[in-house]
């Protein structure tokens, strides 16, 4: 026992967990124990009993759907369980057993709304998570099953949501079985629950809508089990309410209502005000109810009354008498003395009251104070002190709002009744629980007697079904002891019980409480150990009950048991004028309970007395309260005794109305009153645990061993389970079950863990061995890798030092020998340096010798001789220089004096100053002597220092003489040192030179950079600037593409919501449509001696009337609004573009419209002049030879654009140089060669006419006449008639020519605006260049892409709507040639029978070769065995097998062709509509069928197709061959029958999806869900009572390979019809969201199924149906988008789910599922096993705080009725018309092929 887990009782929480320490031995009487908060204790056992304290149950059972699953049966398991599953799970539903345990939430859950109805329509009651729906389904299908009336028994306290139980209850029955007539029944029995919670809840300090009456209500069904009608019962109303209410209590709400609503017109005379101004309304000082309106819920309740036909005037009256009871509270009764009262007379209240209650003022004031007391003999009038007149006066109110609560209720039954025969019912009670106060009084006196009867009956019903299962199983029986509350009972209800001693206390005259109490203890306290005294009190008893002891104050009973009022007040009130007063009191003697609850079966809902039991009745009136409330709870044990019956207990979880605040002790103190711990133990008593044999093996496969499995899986069980478990008491082995003792399967669990967690340790030790040996061999690998390259780098290093010290002994030996020689050459040097000076000096002294004996002489004599003859040819040539000058310069002067003799002015001028010139002269030669004698002197100063400095340099010559030997010895060393000084200096100089350029350089580059610098910086800036205006208008752009995405999103759902809108009026229509037809066939039927027509076309024409015209209303105006969000939905630029296409089509359509009109004219005035002449003829054939020139050459144009234009794919092909323009170029030229051409032509004819016109007037001038006449210059007036042709040519040439230039000059222009365009366009393109240059690359590259796209497609939508503007005019000037064609032949032919006189011969008319037209005839009488034949009795699978696909369609347009072609309205009126209604018949009778419906899909729309095809219209022609487009329709538009044929193909397609569905539905959750695909990964968790469906493969159950299969055969059946590929995708789509919203919405409301192992194989089932998409090509068919949220929800199962990282990872991951959604799941993920951790609630918290600014629909599921919107794109077909056979088996011979 070691480390088990126990429950050990707490004061505070009730049962606390704690864990073993320590090993349990029996003679011990402490447990050592560990609470989960970690504090050790010691538990002492009792010493008595020695009985253990509770075991836990494995946490992998905690939280499961029904308590009965878990293997520990106890209280604190169930209380456990309960709060885990409310607090953790969000989860308000358990089951226990056969009970339904609700918890109030005190908070709006989303799990109600129609959504989850349909959902748990249909499924078994275990297959779904607990749910009051799950009840009601289980009531209701045991009524359609079993024949059996059926119960839903709510109980709980107050506050505990009861009456939301039952009302939920009753919304099920009112949704899924729908009514049986067109009264809505289910309504008005919906509509009860608002006028009962008016009149019969109240706030109290528990509940803000707490019912004060209990009710039972019977919902009635007819025999195909739709609701026809209700009837109500109610118990016991709480009327104290009306007069008194506690603290913080209120009313009954119609009350506060009434005040809220006081203030509307019709409500004036009512003289109402606030509630606070009514002591009735304002005792419990809070009047107002959070968040609720009672104004509004005021106007709820009249809705209702008029829904259940409580028409305005008894609204009124009503409200009438509620005003009246608020103003009676307010009447004020006062002292006249000590045993008297009176009313202030006029008091304001009471006036009103009388005046609304019709009654006067002086009675009912006299008897509020005043009572009558009758004896045998007189009758005595007497007043009554203030008190007991205050008690009358609430008596009163306290009986009229009783006795206005009976008339309600009776009005709703009667509203409610229904006349049909009621077949079976379901009831649903909802009635008070056990209730304990401190002060208990006789209201909860009858409410614990009644809970009592209910708890007997619910305890015997648990009994009997465990004895039916034993019995069911062949389980030996034993006893189980329960508890029988039937000694309880027997003590209230038996003689002498406390009802009966209170009844005849009740008779007693004396009668009092005191008397009563004392009577009590006499009679039961010492024979019933149930009845006890209070030991300080006289006036009060004990009561054991069920669930615990009551003490009951005895003060009041007698009162309340007798309900007394005032007669003589009632007669005042049965005296007013009020009707609807009178009718409350007017069965005041008629045999009711006090709150008007029949004692016989049904409320006789006659509001007219019956005088036969008057006397009866006064009888009854004397029955007291709990007389009357036995009877009727008597009567109601026997309603539910036979029925079969179901129970919901409401748990109230805490006091204070907090959402989900689970408090333990009032869970307990609940749970053992409602029963459920009394079902535990019945269950605990015997073997609680039930497993199916295939369970038991599937879930504890893994302790069996490979020789233990045999083929017998119950054989297989016993064997294991006989070793598993040694005692055989523990365990039973019934037929299909084996049956466990409680704890059982707790200790199989232990082992299946145990087996487990071995296997676990083996996988974790094998795979850490194999990672560990991974990590070893890791390392080792690179330990040798490091030793390796660390080895290597060792070996590198000591080759390095040896390579080092070998190189260094070299290098150390050429050092030395280096040394040494140098060394040496220094010692030579030095020793040749030694010889050398000393040579030297001996050679210079040799020298010197030489040179002063004999060199000097020769050298004197020489270099004087030298000198000497130098100075005579120096002088000579001096000499004779001068002599040259001299006797120029006397030339001169000679001269000049010859020239001066010959003036005598000459010597007169000079002789003018020439004494001044003589004395300057004599001045100046003064001066020069002077100077001359200065000079003279210095020149004895010069001669005499220049002696002695010659004496001083010859003595310095000789000294530098001697040193100049000394210094030629030197003269190499010094010219050496000079050269490298030289050499140096300049190098100095050069690098002085180098460094000032680089400075120059370096000053200049650090400007530039300084400057580059500024720029680079204001570049920058400019840069910055523009990238963030780019960046803004970036993001105004994404803005503005977010918002035109947003709006074409919105526009495609507006678009979708519009067809499904329209599919769905279409399918409404079709309802109505085949209601009617039946509605027809019926009356038909109903009609005696009426026989039917043929079935093949009866009413054909009224038929196609009606729903043609309806349908082609509904379908142009839905197609108006269709186009007109489609407008909106595309690109605005694109819709501009075509929307000036469409102008400029409709502007060419005109023209050519106008062409074609002037054309026709001239061809009429050509036809009209057919008799002026040849030149006529000539004209006209000149004009179509020269047209079909044109047309040829246009041709040829027109080809070479199209190749040019088809081989330019790029931006380049409307550029310059481009093919397209080259051709456009080509084109000019040519019309300008043409042009000129024309005009020389014109030229010579004006030419030839200018001469013809001189000769003429040559000849008419050589004419005498005056007057001549043209016409006849010659005999037959040739000239004349020549003469006009030629003016008639040159008019046509003239008119030709001005049409040539100006279309030429049009050419011109457009070539001109494309040229400017381009060069526009060359322009952007440098713009936007300069612009990217500017831009970083990657923004450049982007920028320069999305302009390049852009361009492009613009101008691929230019090229194509040329292109198609092109072609389009080829074509209609085909036609035009054509036409003309034909017209000028006719005309030459008509012109040539005029002017030849020849005999008319018969023209040869070719025949072409009979063919085959594509046309089918039959005759008006054939149409019905045509329509029966081809529609009707035709099997789809032979046709679809034998023949081609489509042949019906193929065969009726041929016939619809014909009734075209012979031009026959009618004929094509009856086809069409008998072909429609012939379709509809079939898929009427055999709509389920998939295969007709999809064969009549197939050829609905190969049908919609061919006439779109064949219909002329050149959208549709474009893709037909010319033998196709020469078969289309030519008379009659068929456009509205298309649409009719359109709508007629969406309601097949409709009929499909549901047949579809219908097929697939069964298969889904079996197949997606239960069965698992991969086996093993999953084991099956105990389930208790409620058995789900088995997720193992039995015979029978639906598997994921049965829908593929299905999908396989719904595939092949629509290619073997040949189904459009577009449309298959569409029902391939339509399919795989059924699967996924069908497989989602399960997984969302079943807990069992959110775990790890389910989302694996969710996902390995989603992975084989995308595999069965790929296989089928369907991939991008959207199908796969519809599995996301499903993918998604298997995903959020497996991911992780622990910290924020992941809530992210998941809020992230789960955008295709609802915040809802993702709660939901992570709320309802169960481990499976022990080694999965449940979600914690603060990462709920927290993916709710992430997820709560999302923008989605708060709605759980999806909705899986919904239907995507389907299209029909044209499809044309290749096959042509002319090639079809129609085989025999067909039976269509009377077709004929023309």
């Amino acid at each position: 026992y070691t480390y088990a887990r126990v429950w050990i009782p707490d004061p505070e929480e009730v049962w606390k967990s704690a864990e073993l320490l320590k090993d349990y031995k029996a003679a011990d009487s402490v447990l050592h124990l560990q609470l989960e908060d970690g504090k050790d204790l010691e538990y002492k056992l009792d010493p008595k009993t020695k009985n253990l304290p509770h075991l836990r149950n494995p946490d992998i059972l905690v939280g499961e759907n029904d308590l009965t699953a878990l293997s520990y049966l106890h209280e604190p398991a169930v209380l456990h369980n309960l709060k885990v599953r409310f607090i953790d799970s969000k989860l308000i539903y358990t089951y226990c057993g056969i009970v339904l345990v609700a918890i109030n939430p005190y908070e709006t859950l989303p799990i109600y709304g129609a959504d989850i109805i349909n959902a748990y329509s249909g499924q078994n009651m275990g297959d779904m998570d607990p749910h009051i729906f799950a009840v009601a389904e289980e009531a209701y299908k045991q009524m359609a099953r079993d024949e059996r009336n059926q119960s839903i028994i709510v109980s709980g306290e107050s506050g505990a949501g009861k009456t939301v139980s039952a009302k939920y209850a009753m919304r099920y029955f009112a949704t899924v079985s729908g009514s049986a007539s067109e009264a809505n029944v289910e309504e008005k029995v919906l509509a009860s629950n608002p006028i009962m919670e008016a009149i019969g809840n109240a706030k109290t300090t528990r509940n803000d809508n707490s019912s004060r009456f209990g009710k039972y209500i019977e919902i009635g069904f007819d025999k195909r089990y739709h609701i026809i009608g209700a009837n109500m019962r109610t118990y016991l109303l709480e009327k104290s309410r009306v007069v008194f209410q506690a603290d913080d209590e209120r009313n009954y709400h119609i009350f506060y209502q009434l005040c809220a609503a006081s203030r509307f017109p019709e409500l004036k005379a009512l003289k109402l005000g606030s509630a606070n101004d009514f002591h009735y309304t304002k005792q419990g000082r809070n009047p107002a109810i959070d968040g609720v309106d009672d104004a509004k819920e005021m106007s709820t309740t009249r809705q209702a009354f008029t829904l259940l036909g409580i028409n305005e005037s008894y609204q009124m009256g009503l409200f009438q008498v509620l005003a009246a009871i608020l103003h009676l509270g307010n009447v004020e009764v006062k002292d006249r003395d000590a045993d008297s009262s009176i009313i202030p007379p006029n008091n304001g209240h009471l006036l009103t009251f009388c005046e609304l209650m019709g009654v006067t003022y002086q009675d009912m004031s006299h008897w509020l104070c005043h009572k009558k007391l009758k004896t045998t003999s007189e009758t005595y009038i007497k007043p009554v002190p203030k008190l007991q007149a205050i008690n009358a006066r609430d008596a009163l109110a306290k009986h009229i709002y009783a006795k206005l609560f009976n008339w309600i209720v009776d009005h709703v039954n009667k509203a409610l009744h229904t006349t049909v025969k009621q077949h079976s019912f379901i009831g649903v009670l909802d009635i008070y629980g056990f209730e304990t106060f401190e002060i208990n009084s006789f209201e909860q006196f009858c409410i614990n007697y009644a809970n009592e009867k209910l708890q007997q009956q619910f305890n015997m019903h648990v009994f009997k079904l465990e004895q039916e299962e034993y019995m069911k199983e062949q389980i030996p029986w034993t006893l189980i002891d329960f508890y029988d509350n039937q000694p309880c009972i027997n003590l209230i209800e038996a003689k002498m019980g406390v009802l009966d001693l209170l009844d005849e206390e009740c008779k007693m005259p004396k009668g009092s409480d005191d008397s009563w109490a004392q009577k009590l203890y006499n009679t039961h306290l010492k024979t019933c150990a149930l009845f006890e005294k209070p030991r300080m009190s006289n006036k009060a008893f004990i009561i054991q009950h069920f669930a615990d002891k009551v003490e009951y104050q005895c003060e009041g009973f007698l009162e309340k048991n007798k309900d007394t009022v005032n007669e003589e007040q009632i007669r005042v009130l049965k005296a007013s004028k009020f009707d609807l007063l009178v009718e409350l009191f007017q069965d005041e003697e008629k045999a009711t309970s006090p709150t008007g609850a029949p004692t016989g079966k049904r409320t006789v809902l006659s509001v007219k007395p019956d005088k036969s039991r008057q006397g009866q009745a006064s009888k009854e009136h004397k029955k007291t309260v709990g007389l009357q409330f036995r009877n009727s709870l008597q009567l109601l044990m026997e309603t539910l005794n036979a029925t079969t019956p179901h129970y919901v207990r409401c748990i109230k979880p805490n006091d204070y109305k907090h959402a989900f605040t689970f408090d333990p002790k009032r869970a307990v103190q609940q749970l053992r009153a409602c029963g459920v711990l009394e079902t535990i133990r019945i269950s605990a008593a015997g073997f609680p645990s039930r497993w199916t044999y295939q369970e038991f093996f599937s879930r504890y496969r893994v302790l069996m061993k490979q020789k233990d499995v045999l083929p017998d899986k119950k054989l297989t069980c016993k064997n294991v389970l006989e070793k598993l478990v040694q005692d055989p008491d523990k365990y039973q082995f019934g037929k299909t079950k084996i049956f466990f003792r409680a704890g059982q399967v707790a200790y199989l669990e232990k082992l299946r863990a145990d087996k487990l967690r071995a296997a676990c340790i083996r996988i974790q030790k094998t795979i850490r061995c194999w990672l560990a040996r991974k990590k070893y061999l890791r390392m080792k690998g690179a330990a040798v890798t490091v030793q390796r390259y660390v080895r290597g780098h060792q070996a590198r290093c000591l080759a390095k030092f040896l390579r080092r010290t070998r190189a260094a002994v070299v290098v150390q030996k050429f050092q030395r020998m280096h040394v040494q020689r140098s060394r040496y050459r220094r010692m030579q040097a030095a020793a040749l340096a030694v010889q050398c000076i000393l040579r030297a000096y001996m050679a210079r002294q040799r020298y010197k010798l030489v040179r002063e004996h004999r060199a000097v002489i020769i050298q004197k004599t020489v270099r004087g001789w030298l000198a000497r003859q130098w100075y005579k040819r120096t002088l000579a040539a001096v000499v004779r220089l001068q002599c040259c000058v001299r006797r120029m310069r006397a030339r001169r002067e000679l001269k000049k004096l010859k020239i001066e003799a010959r003036s005598v002015e000459h010597f007169k001028k000079l002789n003018i100053g020439m004494e001044n010139k003589i004395m300057q002269l004599q001045r100046r030669v003064d001066e020069q002597n002077k100077e001359n004698r200065l000079i003279s002197e210095r020149l004895m100063g010069l001669e005499s220092s220049h002696a002695a400095e010659g004496e001083r340099l010859r003595a310095e010559l000789s000294r530098l003489r001697s040193a100049e030997d000394d210094a030629k010895s030197n003269a190499n060393r010094v010219t050496t040192l000079l050269e490298e000084l030289a050499r140096l200096r300049k190098e100095l100089e050069t690098t002085r030179s180098e460094k000032k350029v680089i400075e120059d350089w370096a000053e200049t580059y650090r400007d530039e950079m300084e400057q580059m610098v500024a720029e680079l910086k204001e570049q920058n800036g400019l840069l910055k600037s523009e990238k963030d205006d780019l960046n803004r208008l970036i993001q105004e752009q994404n803005l503005q593409m977010t918002a035109i995405q947003e709006e074409t999103q919105q526009l495609e759902t507006d678009l979708n919501e519009e067809r499904s809108r329209y599919q769905n009026l279409l399918t409404e229509h079709l309802r109505l449509e085949e209601r009617y037809d039946d509605l027809k066939e019926e009356i038909t039927l109903s009609m005696p001696g009426h026989r039917r027509t043929d079935s093949t076309h009866s009413s054909n024409e009224s038929e196609y009337t009606y729903n043609s015209e309806t349908l082609i209303g509904c379908g142009q105006d839905a197609l108006r609004n269709i186009l007109g969000r489609l407008e909106g939905n595309l690109d605005m630029s694109l819709f501009l573009k075509l929307q000036k296409r469409v102008t400029e089509l409709e502007q060419e359509k005109q023209s050519l419209q106008n062409e074609l009109d002037r054309r026709e004219e001239q061809f009429q005035r050509a036809r009209a002049r057919v008799t002026c002449g040849p030149a006529e003829l000539e004209y006209e054939s000149l004009k179509r030879q020269e047209l079909e020139s044109e047309n040829k050459k246009l041709k040829h144009d027109l080809g070479e654009m199209r190749q040019s234009l088809s081989g330019s794919a790029g931006a380049t092909s409307a550029a310059p140089g481009s093919p397209a323009y080259k051709v456009l170029l080509d084109q000019l030229n040519a019309s300008c060669e043409e042009l000129e051409v024309r005009k020389e032509e014109v030229l010579i004819l004006r030419s030839q006419l200018v001469s013809q016109k001189e000769a003429m007037q040559h000849k008419v001038s050589q004419s005498e006449s005056p007057n001549p006449d043209y016409h006849r210059l010659n005999e037959d007036g040739e000239l004349w008639l020549v003469y006009e042709g030629l003016k008639e040519t040159n008019r046509l040439l003239e008119t030709q020519l001005q049409a040539q230039r100006r279309s030429h000059e049009n050419e011109v222009e457009v070539l001109r605006g494309e040229l400017q365009s381009i060069k526009e366009e060359n322009n952007r393109q440098q713009q936007l260049l300069a612009q990217n240059l500017q831009l970083p690359p990657e923004a450049r590259i982007e920028a320069s892409l999305q302009h390049e796209i852009t361009r492009l497609t613009n101008e691929n939508l230019d090229l194509m709507e040329q292109l198609e503007k092109q072609d389009r005019t080829v074509r209609k000037l085909k036609k035009q040639l054509k036409v003309f064609a034909k017209k000028i032949g006719e005309l030459e032919g008509s012109l040539r029978c005029r002017t030849v006189d020849e005999p008319i011969r018969p023209v040869n008319i070719p025949r072409r070769e009979k063919d085959f037209q594509g046309m089918l005839e039959y005759k008006k009488e054939d149409e019905l065995k045509l329509v029966k034949n081809l529609i009707l009795e035709l099997k789809p699978r032979g046709v679809a097998v034998n023949l081609i696909p489509g042949l019906p369609a193929y065969i009726l347009f041929m016939c619809l062709r014909h009734a075209d072609y012979v031009n026959d309205d009618q004929k094509v009126r009856t086809l069409l509509t008998s072909t429609i209604n012939s379709i509809k018949k079939v898929l009427k009778k055999r709509g389920d069928d998939f295969e007709t419906v999809s064969f009549w899909l197939s050829n609905t729309c190969r049908f919609l197709h061919c006439l779109k095809q064949y219909s002329g219209d050149e959208q549709f022609m474009k893709f037909n061959t010319t033998k196709q487009n020469d078969h289309c329709l030519s008379n009659f538009d068929l456009a509205e029958y298309r649409q009719v044929l359109s709508d007629l193909a969406i309601q097949i397609y409709q009929q499909l999806i549901k047949c579809m569905e219908n097929i697939l539905q069964p298969m889904i959750v079996s197949g997606m869900l239960e069965h698992e695909t991969i086996q093993g990964v999953s084991g099956v968790k105990p389930t208790g009572l409620r058995k789900r469906t088995s997720s193992i493969a039995d015979e029978g159950t639906y598997t994921l390979d049965s829908i593929l299969r299905q999908l396989n055969s719904f595939h092949s059946i629509m290619c073997q019809h040949g189904t459009d590929p577009e449309l298959i995708k569409q029902v391939v789509k339509q399919q795989f969201y059924i699967i996924g919203a069908v497989t989602l919405n399960n997984l969302l409301l079943r807990k069992d199924m959110c775990s790890w192992s389910k989302g694996m194989q969710i996902r390995y089932n989603v992975s084989q149906l995308e595999e069965w998409l790929r296989d089928k090509n369907l991939m991008n068919c959207g199908a796969k988008e519809t599995l996301e949220p499903l993918i998604q929800a298997a995903q959020l199962l497996q991911v992780k789910k622990k910290t924020d990282e992941d809530a992210e990872a998941i809020c992230s991951m789960c955008n295709a599922l609802s915040t809802a959604q993702i709660v939901k799941v992570l709320n309802l993920y169960t481990p499976v096993n022990e080694f999965e951790e449940r979600v914690a609630v603060t990462f709920i918290r927290t993916i709710q705080s992430r997820l709560r600014d999302r923008m989605e629909s708060p709605q759980l599921l999806m909705d899986t009725k919904m239907i995507y919107p389907v299209t029909f794109p044209f499809n044309p077909s290749s096959l042509a018309l002319e090639t079809i056979q129609i085989p025999g088996s067909l039976n269509l011979t009377f077709l004929t092929r023309v």
